[in-house]
């Protein structure tokens, strides 16, 4: 509870003085389902940029002109800058798509067939490309626990024991 008003306190923060550079990835283990449901929160214009920057083209998520392509470049770099293995099994993350919500793109993926969790091991990084002070938040869900965890340039690797 604590963990979670903290996280909301700073990135309202963040929205008001935006010289940060953040994004939030939450994993959270459904077992019903079978399935990790994958969000990440991104500043809008950081992600845009950052798109712009990697593929040399134009990206505008509040108005595209071709969501098609826009999901085709976010899905191949989401893919290339983070790899999660869960137990020692990589796998891939399946785009279900993104929504934006006031100044952040919500992108969201899914991970299917996955009954239990012990680990998580994540290779991330996330916009490191676009700016060198970019942390990367994570929040992970499972068999009734949470971990967080951050990582800042240049780290990028994360394990979670659930």
């Amino acid at each position: 509870m604590v963990n979670s008003m903290f996280q909301w306190f700073i990135i309202s923060a963040m929205a008001v003085l935006h010289p940060f550079f953040v994004s939030v990835i939450e994993m959270n283990h459904n077992a019903k389902e079978k399935s990790v449901e994958v969000s990440i929160r991104i500043f809008t214009d950081d992600l845009e940029a950052t798109l712009k920057k990697v593929n040399n083209s134009k990206v505008d998520l509040l108005n595209p002109n071709n969501k098609v392509n826009n999901d085709k470049l976010i899905v191949e770099y989401i893919r290339q800058k983070m790899a999660i293995k869960i137990d020692t099994k990589l796998v891939v993350l399946e785009y279900v798509g993104y929504e934006i919500k006031k100044e952040s793109v919500w992108l969201y993926f899914e991970i299917d067939n996955i009954a239990s969790i012990k680990k998580i091991n994540v290779n991330c990084n996330l916009l490191y490309d676009f700016e060198k002070k970019q942390i990367n938040i994570f929040n992970v869900k499972a068999n009734g626990k949470e971990e967080s965890y951050k990582l800042d340039y240049p780290k990028i690797d994360a394990s979670f024991n659930l």
